[in-house]
């Protein structure tokens, strides 16, 4: 069912294909990625929207199975994946194939990988293959090295301070950039600009439109509405649980903070707040007493999705 949803949903995106552009923010590996695909893109371009549906489908099945493993909901459902589809759905550019989509992937993964080490005695290896992973990811896209500060903190939170730890994490993340700084001075390609491209910090510029706060309207509500229902469960939930939804806001400022770093006029980057956004959503529609409540969001939600793909399909947006 979650896969036939999402595909209604991602409808639009097929009929009007887009084809990406390398950008200053994409790392070196996702260049490659799309120098990999221009020639079957180029003959058919709709193998990108089936990418971007693919990798969107796998990443709600991901979240989901990560909610209910850690029991992090009060029972299993799969209300995270349907949130996750209906939150990718509200802006056209989190249905692009990009870099910050796949870094999604990445992000998952880590954030199972600290939920957990909670109670893992020996944690270096496991906190080095985070750090590993962090580096990797900014190869994809530069910006998500700022993560650096997500993982930190959230060692903090779900174990007791300890120094060696947290340098580990650091080791793991320079690894990466170590091994392609031998590279590239094999190759006699050595530059800073190579190792550390442009980094900066700045507002992004943000059109203005009705359409826009509606996306925001649609977020926000269901976000604040989960995260009351949350910490009204906090007292009946196991100290894990409690920690891994410090995590998940953790994760969701990290996600906010990204497109201020080297910003840029679209919504693309904003997608790495997504899979935080649909675990709180996702506790809307599983708590709320007012049951008529779930379905308005719901119903609502598609009816703008869909007004909003075509209107943008169209182009009047």
């Amino acid at each position: 069912m979650l896969l036939v949803f999402g595909s209604l949903l991602k409808l639009p995106a097929f009929l009007h294909p887009h084809i990406p552009v390398e950008k200053p923010t994409d790392g070196i590996l996702f260049k490659a990625l799309l120098d990999l695909l221009k020639p079957y893109g180029e003959a058919n371009p709709i193998i990108y929207p089936f990418l971007s549906f693919t990798f969107l489908y796998l990443q709600a099945v991901m979240l989901t199975g990560f909610i209910n493993t850690q029991r992090m909901m009060s029972r299993a459902n799969y209300f995270p994946g349907m949130a996750y589809m209906l939150i990718t759905s509200l802006f056209p550019e989190w249905n692009y194939f990009s870099a910050p989509l796949l870094i999604n992937f990445i992000l998952v993964l880590v954030l199972s990988r600290l939920f957990k080490i909670y109670n893992q005695p020996r944690a270096l290896g496991s906190v080095f293959n985070i750090g590993i992973a962090l580096g990797v990811a900014s190869f994809v896209f530069f910006p998500s090295i700022t993560f650096i500060i997500w993982i930190l903190l959230a060692l903090a939170v779900m174990r007791s301070f300890r120094l060696n730890e947290w340098l580990v994490c650091i080791l793991g993340v320079t690894t990466p950039f170590y091994f392609y700084t031998v590279y590239l001075f094999v190759t006699n390609n050595w530059s800073w600009s190579r190792l550390w491209p442009y980094f900066s910090i700045n507002l992004p510029v943000v059109q203005q439109s009705v359409w826009l706060a509606g996306s925001v309207f649609l977020l926000a509500v269901p976000f604040l509405a989960g995260g009351y229902y949350v910490q009204e469960g906090l007292r009946r939930m196991l100290i894990q649980v409690r920690k891994g939804w410090s995590l998940l806001l953790l994760y969701l400022f990290g996600g906010l903070f990204i497109p201020f770093v080297n910003s840029t006029d679209n919504f693309e980057n904003w997608i790495m707040a997504a899979i935080p956004l649909a675990a709180f959503h996702a506790c809307t529609y599983l708590y709320s007493s007012f049951r008529i409540l779930p379905l308005l969001l719901f119903w609502l939600t598609v009816a703008f999705i869909i007004g909003y793909q075509y209107y943008y399909i169209a182009g009047w947006g």
